[in-house]
């Protein structure tokens, strides 16, 4: 399968799914992400191509809003109190979040095991990563993951305990932005492929898919952060 030329997104349908697979492979996935493009898997084995004509990122320069900490991230006062229960640890437990974001009782769940086995194995190649929340006993009570390639990072789903978590998620996506954040480096860029009206309360933005493809460009050649916990 051809991947869509980035270099001139006007011949990109003008449509959110750009093309389908049967099965994906891990090389496959890293050569789309740098392309723009998301895997979902669709069922009977099809993985659908996805670059949303419109583009939902968490933008990393700060603006002049009071309420946003690192970032764009929007923190209200309460989140600032909350996140403070949780403990957070990258990289520790990535299988298991990717299981609890894949819990199959969750609504509009899409991660089947053809996702766990290949993100999986990006794990362990160095491109995917966790950050994961826990409680005051070490128990994860939430967390994400996604794919990070250079100064660009995909988030691709998170989860929080409903008992024992409140906010757990939120942490987790605070850690995140402060470890991208963290040593100045300009031009990173957090992906998370729709925005939502939740993701917005948080900051999240749309932009265009040719915006997003220049800012793509520029984020690959950026050196990788430390994944590693903030001091």
């Amino acid at each position: 399968m051809n991947l869509p030329d980035p270099s001139d997104p006007r011949t990109w349908p003008a449509r959110d799914l750009i093309t389908a697979s049967i099965g994906m492979d891990p090389d496959f996935i890293l050569r789309a992400y740098a392309r723009g493009l998301f895997p979902m898997p669709m069922g009977y084995g099809a993985i659908g191509w996805f670059s949303p004509v419109r583009r939902g990122i968490l933008p990393l320069d700060p603006p002049s809003d009071a309420d946003c900490t690192q970032g764009g991230l929007r923190v209200s006062r309460s989140l600032r109190k909350t996140a403070k229960r949780y403990s957070i640890t990258i990289d520790t437990a990535f299988d298991e979040v990717l299981d609890r974001c894949g819990d199959p009782d969750r609504e509009h769940g899409w991660i089947d095991d053809s996702v766990r086995l290949n993100y999986g194995e990006l794990h362990r190649r160095g491109h995917a990563h966790s950050i994961e929340a826990r409680d005051a006993d070490g128990r994860l009570v939430g967390g994400l993951y996604g794919i990070g390639i250079g100064g660009f990072f995909a988030g691709e789903s998170m989860f929080h305990d409903p008992e024992r978590g409140r906010d757990a998620s939120k942490a987790a996506l605070i850690a995140l932005v402060g470890l991208l954040t963290r040593d100045g480096a300009p031009g990173r860029l957090l992906d998370v492929q729709w925005r939502t009206d939740h993701l917005a309360t948080l900051g999240v933005i749309e932009i265009p898919r040719d915006d997003y493809l220049a800012r793509l460009k520029r984020a690959l050649q950026l050196p990788e952060p430390q994944w590693t916990v903030l001091d």
